[in-house]
Parts: structure tokens; sequence; C-alpha cells
């Protein structure tokens, strides 16, 4: 009975707003294909609002472009045009940032909470390198402008609680805004217990507690230029990852940036942004709190960062012009010591990322173009220079038993091209665009030393000599609109070409007791991935809104094998009522069979699965201060479920009752 309901559904409603709806709006830019994620995280909007107090990883899912993997209930890892992060260029600001774990348990947007940002910059493909090169897209979390309102001091609290896993949060934030000078200061905490699945199975090691501060400053010189400075602090412990043999003890990332905004509307260069920053990050795995481990592990990793970019926007006639010319120089150490568990044997280390540095320029360019008041045309291009180098002589010479004639240093020239057709009118919109870009490997694809990746089962190697990946690329997009409905489609093809793979090499052994072997970075000689959604809605009244999204999603392999994580047929389906006061909506998703798994990469069959939520909100006005109560229930009827994304099957929450209240002062 519960298909035929989910089918009837998907016929009527046809598709979209899941990624569209709440305080998180997705809008779209006459001159960009991106999408742009809003976090008001204190205001009540027209559609459904969910949690105030929700994680940057539950804002990015809103998008149909973004799916996060889950490694447990903690630092999610963001995937694009079901591409996962070597594929993706994800900023905080404009600013590069890299993980210093290499079983990627600390994703870049772990290392930012809502409270420090104000929107999400997501641009698919090759729309998404204005900030570096990539072949899947670009996510830049963008922290708040400048602020100079002169209206003194403004206040606000967050508290908020949820019943499975004992979830509680509580956030503070204070800012002065003046006519020179502005400040804020905020904080959050968050801490959780072990999470119940459907059917109050505790899933167990997946706790994790964390906090996160952040300051921000800035002085207007003159009305024309001004000074800003950044600072976040972020520190996760006691992490727990029931998808994978280890936790993480400590996961520690110091963000600072220093801006100079320049300006002027009534000038040929209509704003001039130059940064400095620079980031560290520390991250600790450990299995002391595993029984019954084979052999007892320390695997810490750090990543020093230090970069710049200057950005200069010009405005003649009909062109609009971006320039970005930025560069960074990054550090990545990763080790890992085992101690044996009989007291006889030898301590053994290795460095499972050897030290390597990297050094990166490149050049962004991009036209915006007014062929009339209904069509753009956009042209853009980035070329970059990369340079790796092995560091430390030790690491060198391991990995030079599988590659006798390597070097310590490698260079690559990266380019990039994207062009798109806009065209919009009252009753209809549609655009369409061509790209091609590379990417260089990423630390680990290069230069990985006997890292064991648990999907699979099997260590993996290296592979510096691997070619640039290249990609082709197309995309459409196009909407309709007839009073209150509106029913739209968007697409986009991908063709990699040296896409870089993990090979079984049964000459070597593994690494890692139980491990099933070894897996060598290779390279397909291609592989094509193909995404299309059905997007509508429909407005009944101006309080009253049905919304809808389904899609379908492929990728395969020039050997002929399914690509994994590729995302099954999926839906969403949502009815939703609001007032200036009150908002309320009943939501259904899920996914269907995944029928095109990939078990030649350690994939296995995930079941369909459906899941209820109900969101609430109110908002009260006293005096000048305001009260928002956000309430609900996710997954209401209990189901037992694990999505794709859920690594090793890992099952995702059961019943779930929440509140969250912020108060504005």
């Amino acid at each position: 009975m519960k298909k035929y309901i989910i089918y009837i559904l998907i016929l009527l409603f046809s598709a979209l707003t899941y990624a569209q709806e709440t305080d998180v709006t997705i809008e779209k830019d006459t001159t960009q294909l991106q999408e742009v994620i809003l976090i008001g995280q204190r205001k009540l909007s027209k559609y459904r609002q969910e949690k105030t107090l929700s994680s940057i990883d539950d804002y990015l899912e809103k998008s149909n472009k973004i799916t996060m993997i889950k490694r447990g209930n903690y630092a999610w890892e963001p995937t694009m045009n079901n591409m996962t992060s070597e594929r993706l260029n994800v900023t905080i600001d404009g600013m590069q940032i890299f993980g210093a774990c290499t079983d990627k348990m600390d994703p870049i947007t772990s290392y930012v909470d809502v409270s420090n940002l104000e929107k999400v910059s997501i641009g698919s493909g090759q729309e998404g390198t204005e900030n570096g090169h990539s072949i899947g897209g670009g996510i830049d979390l963008r922290l708040p402008r400048s602020k100079y309102y002169d209206n003194g001091f403004k206040t606000s609290a967050d508290l908020g609680y949820e019943t499975n896993g004992n979830y509680r949060t509580a956030g503070l934030d204070v800012a002065y805004s003046g006519n020179k000078f502005y400040m804020n200061a905020d904080g959050i905490y968050r801490k959780s217990d072990n999470y119940d699945a459907g059917n109050n199975k505790e899933v167990l090691y997946s706790q994790f507690e964390k906090y996160n501060l952040s300051f921000q400053a800035g002085y207007k010189l003159s009305d024309n230029h001004s000074m800003d400075a950044n600072l976040i602090y972020d520190k996760a412990t006691d992490v727990g990852y029931p998808a994978l043999p280890m936790d993480v003890s400590l996961a520690e990332a110091l963000i600072t940036s220093l801006t100079h905004t320049y300006k002027n509307d009534s000038t040929f260069i209509k704003s001039w942004e130059s940064k400095l920053y620079f980031n560290t990050v520390t991250h600790i795995m450990d299995d002391s709190k595993r029984p019954d481990v084979p052999i007892r592990m320390d695997m810490p990793g750090w990543s020093d960062t230090y970069g710049f970019y200057s950005k200069v926007g010009l405005e003649e006639k009909n062109h609009r012009l971006l320039f970005n010319l930025n560069g960074f120089y990054n550090r990545s150490i990763a080790e890992m010591t085992m101690y044996p568990n009989d007291p006889n044997e030898s301590v053994m280390f290795m460095y499972t990322w050897p030290d390597i540095r990297t050094l990166y320029s490149g050049l962004f360019v991009k036209d915006a173009i007014t062929i009339s008041d209904k069509e753009t045309l956009n042209v853009s291009t980035r070329l970059g220079f990369h340079n790796n180098t092995i560091g430390d002589q030790v690491g060198l010479e391991s990995l030079q038993i599988f590659y006798p004639e390597l070097t310590d240093s490698k260079n690559r020239f990266l380019k990039s091209f994207a062009t798109d057709y806009q065209f919009k009118t009252k009753s209809y919109d549609a655009s369409f665009g061509v790209g091609y870009g590379e990417r260089a490997p990423s630390v680990s694809e290069g230069y990985g030393f006997f890292l064991f990746n648990s999907f699979d089962n099997y260590d993996y190697i290296g592979n510096p000599t691997l070619n640039n990946e290249k990609s082709l690329e197309a995309n459409i997009k196009t909407n309709y609109y007839q009073n209150r409905f509106k029913i739209g489609v968007e697409a986009s093809y991908f063709y990699i070409m040296d896409y870089i793979i993990g090979e079984i090499d049964p000459t070597l052994s593994a690494m890692t007791i139980g491990a099933n072997g070894v897996r060598i970075y290779k390279a397909l000689s291609n592989a094509s991935i193909f995404d299309v959604y059905i997007n509508s809605s429909y407005d009944f009244t101006e309080k009253l809104s049905l919304n809808a999204t389904v899609g379908y999603n492929y990728g395969s392999g020039s050997n002929g094998e399914n690509l994994p994580l590729i995302k099954p047929f999926s839906y969403v389906a949502e009815v939703a009522y609001y007032t200036t006061k009150f908002n309320a909506a009943l939501q259904l998703e899920g996914n269907g069979n995944q029928s095109r798994y990939s078990s030649f990469y350690g994939e296995d069959n995930t079941a369909e699965y459906a899941v209820l939520n109900l969101n609430l909100g109110n908002i009260i006005h006293w005096n000048s201060n305001r009260i928002i109560f956000k309430y609900g229930i996710e997954n209401i009827l209990d189901a037992e479920y694990s999505t794709y994304a859920d690594w090793n099957n890992i099952p995702r929450q059961g019943r779930n009752f929440y509140m969250n209240v912020s108060y504005v002062f």
C-alpha cells in the first residue's frame, strides 16, 4: 500500500522544492548558474522552516545537486553531481582549506557552523571554478558581509533539544554596529549521545561533542574602502564513527583572514576585494574505545594552508567582468603508529601522507554579456599552475618502491572553460551550458600510502604519475510558470576522461589486518555521469502550497562497471502551510531500490525507503524582541532504513522529536 501512495504523490506533484523551502531558500542569479542557499537561521520563512539550529550538513542537503555521505552522526561529506570531495572545490568565503584526515572524516564543511555563515553558493560543474579547479562543481561557504547599520548592540540566544540521541544545542550571538565600526562574536555548542535507528536499535559509536566560536570585525576607512578581520575556531572531541573501524579524539581548526574591500558604483571598477588568509587543521583518529581491535593504532594528521585572492568586478556597457587572481600553499602530513598487542613486538610507524606540499596559483575570468533584457551569455575560464612536492625523504623512498623513477616534485598546468546562454520571460526561463575542466589528483590519490577504505575493504596506494582528470559537460535547465503552478526540468551530463579510481593489484599484500587486498589509484579511459530532476510546485492559496521533486541518476565507467555512490531514483513531496506567525509542513521523502549498485567497487544493494516528517513553527513578538519556536517529528513512522550514501549501510535515525527556541533581543 505504501508504494501506491508514493507513486500517486509523484504523479500528482511531479517534483520540486525540497531545495526551495524553509528558511533556506535557493535563488537563481540572472547572470550565474549558481544556487544560493540563504542561511537566515532566526527568521520564519514564507515556506516550511525546519530547525533554526540545523547543522550546515542539513542545509546543504536542500539542494538537488548535493548529497551528504554519512559515516556517523557528524561531519558528513558533501557530494555534487554524484562526485565525491576529490572532484569538488569546497571553500570558506573563497579561502582554500584542506582536511587533515586520510579517511575523509573531516570534510571542510565540518569546520564551520550556521552561526558563522550568511549563505552558501553552489556552482555545478565548471560554473563552480571561481575559487579553484574542479570537475563536479564548487561550494563556497560565505561569511557575513560588512554590517555598518548603526543600530548599536543586538543579541540573540538559541537552545535546542532532540530526543533521539539526547542531542543538545546552545548558541549565543552578540553584535555591535556603528557608522564606522562593527563587530560580531558568536558561539555554538553541540553534544549528542549514541542515536537510535528505527525500532529503537542503538547505533554504537555515534556520539559527538563540538563547539564553534567566531569573531568578525570591520572598520570603514572611507565611503569606498573598508577592512574586515575574521577568526573561526572549531573543536570537536569524542566523535564516534560507527561506519568506520576508528573514532576521532580531536578535530580542531583555526581559520583566520584579513580582507580589504573597495566599492564604487560610479566608476569603471565597481568592486575590488583582496584577502590574505591562514588556516590550520589538526585531526587525530584512534581506536582506544573499540573492543577487541587486532592492533591498536593512532593516526594523527595536520594540514596548514596560506593563501590569498584578489577579485575585481568591472562593468562596461553590456559587459560585467570578474577577475579573480588567487593562490595558496598547503602542507599535509598524516602518519600511523601501530601498537601490537604482544608487548614483545616492536611498535610500527609509517607516513600515510608523506609531508605533501601543494603550491597553486591561478586566474579566473568571467564575462556576463547582456544581449537583451531577456538574454544573457556567460563565458568564463580558469588557468592555473599546480605543484606537488614530497617533503619527507622516508615518504619519498616508500613511494619509490612502487614508482622507482619518482622524483620529489611534480608540476601540472590546469585549464577550464565554460559558457552558458540564458533566456528569461515572465512565463518561462531556460539555460543551456557546456564546459571543459581539469583537476589534479588529490593528496590521497597521488601520494597516499596504504590508506584503508572500509567501504570496499581494500588498502589504497597513491599514484603520482596520474594524468590530470578531464571532463566535458553539458547542462540544461528550464522552468515554466502559469499562475500558481510551476514546473521545471534540470539535467547535466559529464564525460570524464582519465577517470581516477582504485584498481586491484593482485601482486601486493594488504597492510591492514583483514583487508581483501590492495588497490592502486589508476585511471579509466572514461566514465559517464548523468542526472535529471523534474521540479514542480503549486500554491493553492497564499498560505497553502504543494511541492515535490523526483530525480534520476546514472554513472558508468569504460570498464563496463557501474560507478559507486550514484544516487538511485529519489523523490520528495510536501504540503506546507504558513502565516506570518505560524507555519507547518508535512513531508514525504525517499529513494527507490538501488538496482544499479557497484559490487565491483564494494557497494551492495540498498533497499527502497520512505520517511514522513512533520515540521512546525511559531513566532512571538514581545515589544521589540522576538521568540521563535521550531518543533516537529522526524521519521514519524520510525522506519528502519539506510540510503545509498550511508557508509557500510549504517542505519539512519529513527523517530526523533525536536524543539528549537531562539530569542532575539
